[in-house]
């Protein structure tokens, strides 16, 4: 059933009314909580089991969902579970009402993706200050994501237990071209993605010369952690090497020519300079590149910058 809200008109401007879904077996917990969220300003979705909520969700993706953990059937720690593994519904914040108190359930919720519970019997304005917390979270967070989106970032939520919670469109693509798609591939993409979070950046090369970065940013909300991807093209690599490398731009000119097999004298003549400058310049080439010979510098060279 669906509970109607006692809102007045409002302008086509004004930010639409959070929708939580209640789910619980009892008639009148179900009546009370629905009553109190009704005059809280919630739209209110109910449901007395699981098969119900996943109508429910079908219909619309609720703002929040308050959920009974057991109930006839399938309990709520499953549907948690199949929320929070369907993409479109995991962003939903979900908070378990129960009446177990038990150390080892309490830790289930929490391990099926509940971000908090109240135990039973409800201390309503306790619940309603926990829900208006949580929601307010979740569409922050949503908002956020949906900015990187637009943005084109590639920002990649690992959990708790380093499974990808979230993934932004751009960073999707981006390691389907780094490793694929099948399930194997995942579980490459999973461990690439750890050592990034363990070590703080880790990169792979891309069959177009290219190179996909991630570094760990942080925690991000919920025991969540936070990887930014950044994707730079073959020139891009050169041109980064060369800076870590910190040749100046006459010293790559003078680098590049003898990658070429030019001789002192004839780089001189090209770059317009003595070949006593020409010495001095491959005098510091030599020392950054680690290398004494010109053969060396050349094969870095050769490397580093790629010829035509």
């Amino acid at each position: 059933m669906t509970t109607p809200t006692n809102k007045t008109t409002q302008g086509t401007n004004a930010p639409a009314q959070p929708v939580i879904l209640v789910v619980d077996d009892a008639l009148d917990t179900l009546r009370m909580i629905c009553d109190a969220l009704v005059n809280e300003g919630y739209v209110v979705l109910a449901a007395r089991d699981t098969l119900e909520a996943l109508d429910r969700f079908e219909v619309t993706v609720p703002d929040g969902v308050l959920l009974d953990a057991v109930m006839p059937g399938r309990d709520g720690f499953s549907l948690c579970e199949q929320i929070k593994a369907t993409p479109a519904w995991s962003h939903v914040p979900v908070l378990f009402m129960t009446g177990l108190s038990e150390t080892d359930q309490i830790l289930r919720g929490f391990a099926c993706g509940g971000v908090d519970y109240v135990v039973k019997p409800l201390r309503i304005p306790e619940v309603m200050a926990r829900l208006a917390t949580h929601v307010r979270n979740a569409r922050v967070a949503r908002l956020v994501r949906e900015a990187v989106d637009v943005a084109g970032m590639g920002i990649v939520l690992l959990d708790s237990q380093g499974r990808m919670a979230w993934r932004s469109p751009q960073a999707t693509t981006w390691l389907e071209d780094a490793f694929g798609s099948d399930n194997l591939m995942l579980a490459q993409t999973s461990q690439w993605l750890g050592v990034a979070l363990s070590e703080g950046v880790c990169s792979t090369t891309l069959n177009n010369g290219g190179r996909l970065l991630a570094r760990h940013m942080g925690p991000s909300s919920l025991g969540e952690s936070m990887l930014l991807l950044t994707m730079t093209t073959q020139d891009q690599n050169t041109t980064q090497r060369l800076r870590d490398i910190a040749l100046t731009p006459r010293e790559t000119e003078v680098l590049s020519w003898l990658a070429k097999g030019k001789t002192n004298r004839d780089i001189a003549d090209i770059l317009g300079m003595s070949h006593r400058t020409v010495n001095k310049h491959l005098e510091h080439v030599f020392e950054k590149l680690g290398v004494e010979t010109r053969s060396a510098a050349a094969a870095i060279a050769g490397r580093l910058l790629p010829q035509p």
